[in-house]
């Protein structure tokens, strides 16, 4: 008996580039996620500020920008251009 052994085809398949997430705008104070899923339900996560800005992310947005993230489906959120930034509020 001759053993036969699989032979491994190469992958066609191009490597994924990293995706840029969705950036959305704040409205005015907005501190829940407005998304929708595919079914059509309300995500309704909180917004929270994100200070651990991924390189990938710094660099669509800037450094140092403020930006929110909704806890459950990881969306950015850009603060609302007509309100105050929240930066260096709470300094003593």
């Amino acid at each position: 008996m001759a053993e036969e052994t699989p032979e491994i085809a190469p992958s066609t398949e191009a490597p994924e580039s990293p995706k840029t997430p969705k950036i959305k705008v704040r409205k005015p104070k907005q501190r829940a996620c407005d998304e929708r899923n595919e079914k059509g339900k309300l995500c309704a996560g909180h917004l929270k500020r994100w200070y651990d800005l991924t390189p990938e992310i710094e660099a669509v947005v800037g450094k140092g920008a403020e930006i929110y993230r909704c806890e459950f489906c990881k969306i950015l959120f850009r603060p609302d251009p007509k309100q105050l930034p929240n930066s260096f509020t709470l300094r003593y």
